[in-house]
């Protein structure tokens, strides 16, 4: 096939190119390097040299990894402070200028824009820039500021931050695929001069575009109840902002996400609608077509021009192109050579999600849609090209998905079926209609909307219901590029097998007989017969190693020995800690952090739309990231917001065995709400006091050391101050001892060592409490906790302090730390260190962390 498409060819050879540099990072690759490979293919191609086809498209494999090579080389700082700040230096002040040249986005006390330098020296560098908002008056001006307007300002510059956890986000390497190297951080609008516009630029015609948006966006508030209005905005012009977070999440679990993404299928339905217009309007078949491949640049623009809709609209203008020209070509021809003309635009299309789903599943379904359509026994050609195309696009984009999203629904397939015709066929085309009449007259535009939200809110419960089935959602761990290859190539194997058995059953369901089996009715049957069996047996041995992979994915370290594993996760000011246990790698999960907000009556207007929270942006993304399919143990040690806010999203999103906690109850909507979460999703809520025991499996012991058990046992006490009710958990793993503290204080302390001792006594023994490996420091080294007597009775070789970085509370204490280090206690901070991770096994314990190369014993 690729023979006889060069295009093709050509655009796979150069994608390989830019993951070879991407995974090699060797250092010769250069622009001079494809230079130089590139005169070797011209040589080798016009001396027609023997073989010249693979050796050219290996050579076109290397001059695409040093083009991607010397790009991305080129991808760094310009400004003269990269020299005189040290990797040790967190931010320091600095005054720039320069022009606008994104969209500001105000959100609650916070907005949010790029500038790019205009200061000599500066290299037009673009800075991404934060402005804390002091008063609901600096909100409103921040409002008036546009993309174009000319800025000086003054704040703390730093670098983007990075992934502090293993798999975790990686802001700094997110920023730098857009050419940004720098954060800069300003208080208060008094720190920003903003002018307008100085000339006419590329920038003023992408203003102009921000204002058409939010007019659009405006005639979507009028005319859509206020609780569709953000859904419609995302679906119609691309702005995502106003989203229904809870509702993302609801599409995002069903998969269907993309239909709140403008894409290929936003593409296909705007220009179904356009030209079914302009036919009805009288326009002659030239016409139209122009008319059509004219309004796709601005489609692109207004809708956001992601690479998906980028994608999708350079396609259909060459496709239109095309048909004017009544020379309608190869439709995976052109979908590769708008890929390949993207790549070389800018080769870090290829990390883009939205890219490489796009093209994947366009690719899928040009090539998969007719194959599968020869396989399925439908007779509607209407129905059979809809379940092709669901079919199609589930099975292609599920690797992806699940490398990146880490979830996939059952219903998925079902959803996009059913649920999809209803948006391409009414929500888009009318909501579409409805803006465009809501324009022109707003009641005639609010009664077209009422009709496409009553259906919206048919699809929405639909939604709603289905995306509470728990049983129905999968966890899939990040699969190796290995897997997603060998996974699309078994696939690859069952479909073309498939044709083969089909192609041969009709072959043979011919009533005549050829000569030669006229001749030889004997050979002719024993040759079917193996012409039967080689692709049945391929097919089954395809099937089965497809199953295989697909197990394996799911359940990973079945076939192998991790041992045990304890990651302390860096989730802030706040504590959350998971352990993994050697034997039935059962999961305990110890607390999830959680974001304390402080707002005052008045302060209203700082609420965000989509505040940060570390569960679901932080927590669950990363359990999901490392197929935390179930948790078995939930522990609360108490309910202070910094050790269960993060918790909330957690029982919300991945099932749950048991709960324990201390027994007591803080009253507040934070414990109230995960509590009756928990009640909900039926998960066992456990009392855990001292004396209680937990073994998960044979090498793993969890004894409950604190609080200490009531006097009363019936029901729940009431405890604001948590802090002393902490579940104290001594841990015995595979040889190794752990001691997990909660947020308990040195009374807590005392009392679990004068309990310890009446247990002795009582046995008649002095027994010496046992060394500790690892100590997590209680209540994030603050100093009424981690007393003298306690490290003493403990003797800790290692200490684990979970703190946020410049937290407001100065934790860790300089005295606790000093406590530490004069017992020679190693000492792991998560405000220096990020993500601290042990690996146990054989009695040893294997570390590291994620922002330093750390050794453990």
């Amino acid at each position: 096939m690729l023979k006889h498409r060069p295009a093709v060819a050509a655009a796979l050879l150069w994608t390989a190119g830019y993951a070879l540099a991407c995974w090699t990072q060797w250092s010769w690759l250069s622009l001079y390097t494809s230079l130089f490979l590139a005169l070797a293919a011209a040589a080798v191609w016009l001396l027609r040299a023997p073989g010249r086809s693979v050796v050219c498209g290996i050579l076109l494999i290397g001059i695409a990894a040093g083009y991607y090579a010397n790009y991305d080389r080129g991808n760094q700082t310009a400004l003269p402070i990269a020299t005189r700040m040290s990797e040790q230096q967190e931010a320091i002040d600095y005054e720039t200028a320069g022009l606008i040249v994104s969209t500001v986005d105000v959100d609650g006390d916070k907005a949010a824009f790029t500038i790019r330098s205009d200061r000599e020296g500066e290299g037009g560098e673009a800075i991404a820039v934060t402005v804390r908002l002091l008063t609901k008056e600096e909100q409103e001006q921040a409002r008036t500021w546009r993309r174009g307007d000319a800025v000086s300002l003054s704040g703390l510059i730093q670098r983007p931050g990075e992934a502090r956890n293993f798999d975790g986000f990686d802001y700094r390497a997110y920023l730098r695929l857009k050419h940004i190297h720098w954060q800069l951080n300003v208080k208060g609008v008094e720190q920003i001069q903003v002018g307008g516009s100085r000339s006419w630029n590329w920038y003023t015609v992408l203003r102009w575009n921000d204002q058409f948006r939010e007019t659009l966006g405006g005639g979507i508030e009028r005319i859509f109840p206020a609780d569709q209005a953000g859904f419609m905005k995302s679906m119609l012009v691309g702005v995502r902002s106003d989203m229904d977070p809870l509702q993302f999440q609801q599409f995002s679990q069903l998969g269907l996400s993309h239909i709140l993404a403008v894409s290929g299928l936003h593409v296909g339905i705007f220009l179904a609608c356009l030209l079914w217009l302009m036919r009805r309007l009288g326009f002659t078949r030239e016409a139209y077509l122009l008319t059509a491949m004219a309004m796709m640049p601005i489609y692109i623009v207004v809708t956001g021009a992601a690479p998906s809709i980028v994608r999708a609209g350079l396609m259909a203008m060459i496709a239109l192109y095309a048909a004017y020209r009544h020379a309608l070509k190869d439709g995976l021809n052109t979908v590769l050579i708008v890929g390949f003309g993207m790549l070389v635009w800018d080769p870090y299309y290829i990390h883009d999600v939205s890219f490489q789903l796009s093209f994947l599943v366009t690719i899928g379904l040009i090539i998969g849609v007719p194959a599968v359509n020869r396989l399925l026994p439908i007779r509607s050609a209407a129905w059979k090209n809809a379940v092709s195309i669901a079919l199609v696009a589930q099975l292609v984009s599920f690797p992806v998905s699940i490398y990146y999203f880490n979830q996939f629904s059952l219903l998925s397939l079902a959803a996009n079926f059913f649920l999809v015709p209803v948006f391409s066929l009414v929500s888009m085309p009318g909501g579409t209609a409805s803006l465009i009449l809501g324009l022109i007259y707003a009641p005639v535009g609010k009664a077209a909307a009422w009709l496409i939200a009553r259906v919206n809110d048919l699809v929405f419960a639909v939604v709603d219901v289905s995306s509470r089935w728990d049983v129905f959602q999968t966890i899939w761990p990040s699969p190796g590029i290995g897997w997603i290859a060998s996974y699309y190539a078994s696939l690859t194997a069952v479909g073309w097998l498939l044709l083969a058995i089909k192609d041969r059953r009709t072959e043979n369901d011919r009533p005549m007989l050829t000569p030669a089996a006229r001749s030889n009715p004997i050979s002719g049957l024993a040759s079917g017969a193996a012409g039967r069996t080689a692709p049945a047996v391929g097919l089954t041995l395809s099937i089965l190693s497809l199953l295989v992979l697909l197990g394996f994915a799911y359940k990973p370290d079945l076939l192998r020995d991790f041992g045990g594993e304890v990651d302390f996760i860096d989730v802030g000011q706040g504590d959350s800690i998971l352990i993994t246990t050697p034997l039935s790698r059962s999961v305990i999960l110890i607390d999830g952090g959680g974001t304390v907000s402080f707002r005052k009556p008045g302060d209203e207007w700082k609420q965000r739309k989509d505040p940060y929270e570390v569960g679901r942006k932080l927590l669950v993304p990363l359990l999901k990231k490392r197929g935390i399919q179930r948790i078995d143990y939930l522990i609360v040690t108490h309910q202070d917001t910094d050790h269960i806010g993060g918790l909330q999203a957690v029982i919300e999103q991945i099932p749950v065995g048991r709960l324990l906690f201390n027994g007591t109850f803080k009253p507040g909507p934070g414990a109230e709400k995960l509590f009756q979460t928990a009640l909900d999703k039926q998960v066992r809520l456990v009392k855990a006091h001292a004396g209680d025991t937990l073994q998960p499996d044979g090498a793993t012991l969890l004894h409950i050391l604190a609080p200490a058990p009531p006097e009363d046992h019936a029901g729940l006490r009431l405890e604001k101050n948590q802090n002393g009710e902490s579940v104290v958990i001594y841990m015995e793993m595979s040889g190794t001892r752990w001691l997990f503290t909660g947020d308990m204080d040195q009374a807590s302390e005392n009392d679990v060592l004068t309990r310890l001792e009446a247990v002795n006594a009582a046995g008649g023994t002095t027994t010496t409490l046992p060394t500790i490996d690892v100590l997590k420091v209680a209540h994030h080294g603050s100093k009424t906790s981690t007393g003298v007597l306690w490290l003493d009775a403990w003797k800790p070789r290692m200490a684990v302090i979970s703190a946020g970085v410049h937290n407001s509370y100065g934790h860790p204490n300089p005295l606790v730390l000093g406590r530490l280090e004069e017992r020679n206690v190693s000492i792991l901070r998560t405000d220096k260190h990020g993500e601290v991770q042990m690996k146990v096994k054989g009695g040893n314990i294997r570390l590291r962390t994620k922002l330093t190369d750390s050794t453990g014993r």
